[in-house]
C-alpha cells in the first residue's frame, strides 16, 4: 500500500513539474527580446541574470545556441569574469580555444541573453510550424 502511494506521489509530482515546464515555456515565447536584453536600459548585470536563468533552461532542453565557436554559456561565463576583473572586452573563443576575436563586455551580455531567449521561443515555435518546413507541403527552398 505505502509503495503505491509513492508511486502515486511521485507520478503526480513529474506530471506536475512537466505542466510547469510548459507553461514556462509558453511564458518565455511571449518575452521581447529586445526589451529583456537591453543593457543600457536595465544594466549589465540584470542582462546577465536573465540569461543565466534562461540558459540554464536551455541547457536542461539541449537547445543552447552555439555561434562564432562559443555557446551562450561561455558567453556567460566570460561576461561574468569580465566584470569582475573589471576587463572591457571578453574574447572570442573557437571550440579548440583559440582566440579569434575579441567583443566589449556589454555586447557578450546581449549576444548570451538574445541566444538563450531565442533558442527557447524558437524551440517553442518550431513545436507548432515544424510541419510546414516540409517540401511535401508545397514549400520551396
Amino acid at each position: 500500500m505505502k509503495k503505491t502511494i509513492l508511486k502515486f506521489v511521485t507520478a503526480t509530482a513529474l506530471l506536475t513539474s512537466g505542466l510547469v515546464v510548459s507553461v514556462n515555456a509558453s511564458e518565455i515565447s511571449k518575452l521581447d527580446v529586445k526589451k529583456e536584453c537591453n543593457v543600457q536600459a536595465n544594466g549589465i548585470e540584470k542582462v546577465l541574470a536573465t540569461a543565466t536563468k534562461y540558459n540554464e533552461i536551455a541547457v536542461k532542453h539541449n537547445v543552447e545556441f552555439m555561434r562564432l565557436g562559443m555557446k551562450a554559456s561561455q558567453y556567460i561565463e566570460a561576461v561574468d569574469a569580465a566584470i569582475k576583473s573589471g576587463a572591457k572586452t571578453i574574447d572570442i573563443v573557437d571550440d579548440k580555444k583559440k582566440k579569434t576575436g575579441d567583443v566589449a563586455v556589454e555586447y557578450g551580455a546581449w549576444r548570451a541573453c538574445s541566444f538563450a531567449i531565442s533558442a527557447l521561443t524558437q524551440e517553442e515555435e518550431a513545436k507548432k510550424t515544424w510541419k510546414l518546413a516540409s517540401p511535401s507541403d508545397g514549400y520551396k527552398y
